[in-house]
């Protein structure tokens, strides 16, 4: 039995152009008879919920989000959740139950989001009911993206106009390590496919920090708001949320500042290290650098991309010659063909994006300069860790 009033709550998107609230997502609640709300979110997750139950409370909440939003600012939209589960159940030639919802509510389909939950549900009848949203003039967002390899299939299929980050994922990214990256990957991808990106589950700070530099369009999170029964005013959040831009636009400034300082120490490093390789000189002429402790290892290419000589790392107090990788060709990986665009005819000094390297799985940076005519290229590896 599902006991109390079942109502809509409301949890705005925060666009991370103005500020500005862009549209809420409806969250289902009940309301008890001492006026508390409860999430229906575990009746959904409970097997022993009867599905026409579950059914019935879905499309009560909906209706009832769909009857308030004329209380809404005309410009938000509003994102409901659609289960593939009661997809499932229409006839090919049905109707479907939340166009005709807002027909009766007078909604003009261009201000909802459907937000397609779960992994559940036949493609191929998704895929022609996404269709049908699209064609009334609603947008589709995938919901916890990155939470299953399922998800990557239902992109190609319904090439939804919104991608939500699974926030567990996201969360876990925000932290650091491998699933940042895969989750910056994501990011990416979902921008080629020209998807906008919801991060949901911004609760902090660096949370917020980790969404901005995702790229994210939106962002919805405690670290805002809570959902409520009642609207929020679309500048609510404007004042904090340009202050919380600001810290981290100056985060993102310090650690450009702290890598044009890098750039400078690198001139000064590339020109011992080409002064020593240039004289030929033996291993033990190399000096300890001890000003540069970002220094992992150094080695020298032919323009065409082949190491020629051991990689070289300080270790043990003295310097140690690795030959695992002579004869090598590097010419595929991005810095080496971005030296050749970019440093040939110059000559001057360049920096790759950062990496992971695969041997020691530490974030690095490779700078790179030519010399001796052009007929070598004396490449440096960075721990990017400080940067």
């Amino acid at each position: 039995m599902i006991d109390g009033q079942p109502l809509a709550c409301f949890q705005p998107f925060i666009d991370t152009a103005t500020g500005r609230i862009a549209g809420v997502e409806a969250l289902g609640r009940l309301r008890q008879a001492d006026g508390q709300l409860i999430s229906v979110g575990p009746l959904f997750a409970d097997p022993r919920t009867p599905a026409i139950a579950l059914r019935r409370l879905d499309r009560q909440i909906r209706d009832n989000a769909l009857s308030r939003l004329h209380e809404a600012p005309a410009d938000w939209f509003l994102s409901l959740n659609m289960s593939p589960r009661w997809i499932n159940r229409l006839r090919p030639d049905q109707s479907l139950p939340s166009l005709k919802q807002l027909s009766r509510h007078g909604v003009d389909p261009r201000r909802i989001v459907f937000e397609i939950t779960e992994l559940g549900g036949d493609i191929h009848r998704l895929a022609d009911v996404v269709a049908r949203y699209r064609q009334a003039g609603a947008r589709i967002a995938i919901d916890d993206f990155g939470a299953g390899y399922s998800q990557l299939d239902r992109v190609l299929a319904l090439q939804p106009d919104i991608l939500k980050l699974d926030m567990r994922l996201f969360q876990a990214a925000a932290l650091g390590g491998p699933s940042s990256d895969v989750v910056k990957a994501l990011a990416q991808m979902a921008e080629k496919t020209g998807c906008w990106i919801i991060a949901e589950g911004v609760e902090t700070e660096a949370q917020l920090n980790f969404a901005l530099e995702c790229g994210s369009r939106y962002v919805q999170g405690f670290l805002f708001a809570r959902a409520q029964v009642d609207f929020f005013a679309t500048d609510a959040f404007v004042e904090r949320f340009a202050q919380l831009r600001q810290r981290y636009v100056q985060q993102k400034l310090a650690e450009r500042g702290r890598l044009m300082i890098m750039r400078q120490q690198l001139c000064e490093l590339m020109t011992i290290l080409q002064t020593w390789a240039q004289a030929h000189a033996p291993l033990s002429a190399l000096p300890q650098l001890d000003a540069f402790p970002w220094l992992l290892r150094f080695y020298q290419c032919d323009r065409h991309g082949t190491q020629l000589t051991p990689n070289l790392e300080w270790r043990n107090n003295g310097w140690e010659a690795d030959d695992r990788y002579l004869g090598h060709n590097w010419s595929w990986r991005p810095y080496f063909y971005h030296l050749l665009a970019e440093g040939w005819d110059e000559r001057r000094l360049t920096l790759s994006s950062t990496y992971r390297d695969a041997t020691s799985n530490q974030y690095c940076l490779t700078a790179g300069q030519f010399f001796n005519n052009g007929e070598r290229l004396l490449l440096i590896d960075i721990d990017a860790a400080g940067l």
